[in-house]
């Protein structure tokens, strides 16, 4: 029973939350995950736990073991023993995390604390052995059961949990793109100690942002040839941006009516100029959320500034750099430059690329005084463009 005291007086308005969509969500299946290299799969115990006792009861047991609820296991008969077990069980609900270049099980994940008609779902009892902890399979493993829980589902708030003294547990969520939301003090007693519980969640506004981070994160164009990264998923999960003067802060789902807006007005006027629609006029920005980074100034008046970006294999492209009417002429145009240059710098980049239309040559010259230089000119069906690069020092 919830502790809810009110003392407001009758004439008061009471403040309640906005109506959301009601709808529940779906439960989770016995269904199997595809990636590029793992599968997530209903587990198995007669196949998976033996598989899984080796790769988990070596020398590193007691320390593999140590954050999680059962002990390490006395006999590999006692392991399976207790996973056919938890594999019959819908809440939670096991999978087999396995390795598609070997076969066989290298970790295993639940959906847990199943909450359908608030639409919340747990990720944990998370158990990744040597063969998979560091491995851009780990990291997909996680992508895939995130992208199943929002993008099939339909929920609404996806959590992760872990003892507050489990930092590489607390590390991998804030990498894996999931916000810190406090300490849950005297939470639990497992294995006869305290535990407290860190909170961290990941919403579904959140989601498409997180999703674009992972999918560039594990492209194959992202590793070299010993399988070494370019860019850092916890850097393409970033929550702010340096913009000099000012700080900017990942947009999410609930900004996109706010930013098309904002579009809207900023290039309203170089319609007349161009002749034809501006190219971010012609984007659908729900596509554009899971397709690119979206970065937003907020001001008192609501936003004064969007930056949309794209990390791509050779350079970076400043795909939109757009300031509210409101707030042109008091250098926010400055900030969002500083913003992309610095960002590009955080990934690792030392080119930036832009374009602009032919005919705003206002533009063109206001970034070559930004150290821009003119590439190429592009002539398209309808419109000639500039394209403009940066070499970063």
């Amino acid at each position: 029973m919830h502790a809810e005291v009110s003392s407001l007086a009758a004439s008061e308005a009471l403040p309640l939350g906005p109506l959301v969509d009601s709808t529940p969500a779906r439960r989770p299946e016995r269904v199997e995950l595809e990636g590029r290299h793992v599968r997530i799969v209903p587990f198995h115990a007669p196949t998976h736990a033996p598989e899984l006792y080796h790769l988990s009861h070596g020398a590193e047991a007691e320390r593999l073991w140590a954050y999680l609820f059962p002990a390490p296991f006395e006999s590999e008969k006692a392991f399976t023993a207790y996973y056919a077990l938890a594999a019959e069980k819908d809440d939670p609900l096991l999978y087999a995390i396995v390795d598609k270049a070997s076969g066989r099980a290298v970790g295993h994940a639940t959906y847990l604390r199943i909450e359908l008609a608030h639409r919340v779902i747990e990720v944990g009892n998370i158990l990744y052995t040597p063969a998979l902890a560091r491995t851009p399979g780990g990291t997909e493993a996680m992508y895939l059961m995130a992208k199943y829980v929002f993008e099939e589902l339909g929920y609404r708030r996806y959590e992760w949990k872990c003892n507050a003294l489990n930092m590489p547990s607390r590390r991998a969520a804030e990498r894996y793109g999931f916000r810190y939301e406090g300490i849950f003090r005297k939470h639990m007693i497992v294995k006869g100690r305290n535990r407290d519980t860190a909170w961290f969640a990941m919403l579904g506004e959140d989601w498409p942002q997180r999703a674009f981070a992972f999918e560039t994160w594990l492209a194959p164009e992202n590793f070299d040839a010993g399988a070494r990264q370019h860019l850092a998923l916890g850097v393409l999960n970033a929550s702010t941006l340096d913009g000099g003067d000012h700080v900017m802060r990942r947009a999410d789902l609930d900004d996109l009516p706010a930013v098309e807006a904002l579009q809207r007005a900023a290039y309203a006027k170089n319609r007349v100029l161009l002749g034809v629609e501006p190219v971010p006029l012609l984007w659908d920005y729900k596509k554009v959320f899971r397709e690119r980074e979206v970065w937003v100034q907020d001001s008192a008046t609501g936003l004064a500034g969007a930056l949309i970006l794209l990390p791509r294999e050779e350079d970076f492209l400043i795909d939109s750099l757009a300031a509210a009417p409101m707030a042109q002429g008091k250098g926010i145009g400055n900030t969002l430059l500083t913003a992309g240059e610095n960002r590009a710098r955080a990934l690792g980049y030392d080119t930036i690329r832009l374009y602009t239309g032919e005919p705003l040559s206002a533009n063109i010259n206001w970034y070559r005084r930004k150290g821009f230089s003119i590439e190429r000119v592009e002539q398209m069906p309808d419109r000639r463009l500039v394209h403009l690069v940066k070499r970063l020092g």
